[in-house]
């Protein structure tokens, strides 16, 4: 439930104040299978041999690194919590990464780049956060060439019965009790069941890909449903 400041400034100050402990929750909690999920979309995005790659949403940085991994591409990552940037900067200096990647404290609804700038444009499990989904898919269009592709991963609602049932006893009675627990935050982990189930998956979401001007080339379910890849070109 989020609070009377609105969704954008709950959602920034609720990742600050978790930051120092998000790596841990997040791949402790999805058991490791959000690096495989994150595996996938790089995998896909290396096909492009892209030179400027745009991460929104990049948290404390996994996805950049992931990119810079498996690409020459210079990346620029942005978020609207300046904490998680903080770790992502440590992170990247550790890594000898400092030169490729660089953090830019941006809102993903409005982003600081000129038009056309790049070649790709990531996003793992941030736009369900984002307060006006649309807006933001508008910016990644604004921002990409032509001919440069969006790439986004998030949680959806699997379509079996049985991993549905399975999937929302875990969300939304264990992964927040593990979280509080873990993050000392009475929110967090409560939020994440509650945004996910108001998210809008699958094909309605393609619809509203569409409706910011790309063409959906992917929707790609994975790990039964639980999360999804969508694809997108703009023209």
């Amino acid at each position: 439930m989020l609070d009377s400041q609105g969704k954008k400034a709950t959602v920034r100050q609720m990742f600050n104040d978790i930051s120092e402990r998000y790596d841990l929750l997040n791949h402790l909690l999805s058991f490791g299978i959000d690096q495989r999920w994150r595996k996938k979309l790089v995998k896909r995005l290396a096909l492009l041999h892209p030179g400027e790659v745009l991460d929104v949403a990049t948290g404390t940085g996994d996805l950049a690194l992931a990119v810079a991994k498996v690409t020459k591409a210079r990346i620029t990552g942005t978020d609207i919590a300046e904490k998680m940037l903080e770790i992502a900067s440590r992170k990247i200096s550790d890594r000898g990464m400092a030169e490729r990647i660089r953090f830019v404290h941006a809102d993903g609804e409005s982003l600081p780049f000129e038009d056309h700038s790049f070649d790709a444009v990531t996003i793992a499990f941030g736009i369900r956060n984002f307060e006006n989904p649309l807006a933001g898919l508008h910016e990644f269009y604004r921002v990409l060439k032509p001919g440069g592709q969006v790439f986004i991963l998030e949680f959806s609602m699997p379509e079996s019965r049985l991993i549905r049932w399975l999937y929302t006893l875990y969300f939304g009675r264990i992964l927040p009790k593990i979280g509080r627990w873990i993050s000392k935050h009475p929110q967090a982990y409560t939020y994440l069941p509650d945004s996910v189930e108001a998210f809008p998956y699958g094909d309605r979401f393609c619809r509203m890909m569409q409706e910011a001007s790309f063409q959906v080339t992917e929707s790609k379910s994975l790990s039964g449903g639980i999360a999804m890849l969508y694809t997108g070109v703009k023209a």
